[in-house]
């Protein structure tokens, strides 16, 4: 089969990576895909990789694993990337498995549809069947949506208003704990996305 237009190249051959489910971790990155607007490429790419990825998971022998979805807000605007999602949430004791979505905002959840839609149900029903909530310092602008979609208390959501960088609101089976997180120095290297916002001694401004 040939495709044709802009994703000519992409999904016509066979894939240039072999997908190793015994690897001890595997990071599908997607951030070069749909960043014009036009998500056809990030849902095609995430349809297979959650293909390779279900099979993994279905193999009675595979262990237990993490699933993890860092800037979930992308996928938040496909159905069937929910419904996915979705299925992986419900069937997560049976697969072994245990699944982190990082959004930036509650209000994230908001843009899967209008209300009543079932884009946005899906949505709302990720949240609410997660059993812990990490909350970090929200925008003054967002803390009324934060609060009402987690049923933050006044209390909780005037601590979330003013949390530092680091801390954050961790609500496990219906109790709240205000919690610091520090990396250790191995984790701020990999995980520091701060790089570019580094000035460079012979780099002209803008």
């Amino acid at each position: 089969m040939s495709l044709h237009g802009d994703l000519s190249g992409m999904f016509d051959a066979p894939s240039t990576v072999a997908f190793d489910p015994t690897t001890p971790m595997l990071s599908i990155d997607l951030s070069r895909l749909g960043g014009s607007g036009d998500d056809t490429a990030l849902v095609l790419a995430m349809t297979c990789a959650s293909a390779w990825m279900e099979s993994a998971l279905a193999d009675p022998d595979g262990g237990r694993r993490w699933v993890i979805y860092d800037e979930a807000w992308r996928l938040m605007r496909h159905v069937g990337l929910l419904e996915r999602m979705q299925s992986q949430w419900k069937l997560s004791r049976g697969l072994g498995i245990a699944n982190l979505m990082v959004i930036h905002r509650l209000s994230d959840l908001l843009s899967a549809g209008d209300a009543g839609s079932r884009g946005r149900a899906l949505a709302e029903g990720l949240l609410a069947d997660c059993s812990t909530r990490i909350i970090y310092r929200q925008e003054p602008d967002q803390l009324s949506a934060a609060a009402s979609l987690l049923g933050l208390t006044g209390v909780e959501t005037q601590a979330v208003s003013a949390l530092t960088k680091g801390r954050g609101l961790w609500k496990v089976a219906g109790r709240s704990f205000i919690t610091q997180h520090i990396l250790h120095p191995a984790e701020r290297e990999l995980f520091d996305t701060d790089a570019r916002m580094a000035a460079k001694p012979n780099q002209p401004a803008l």
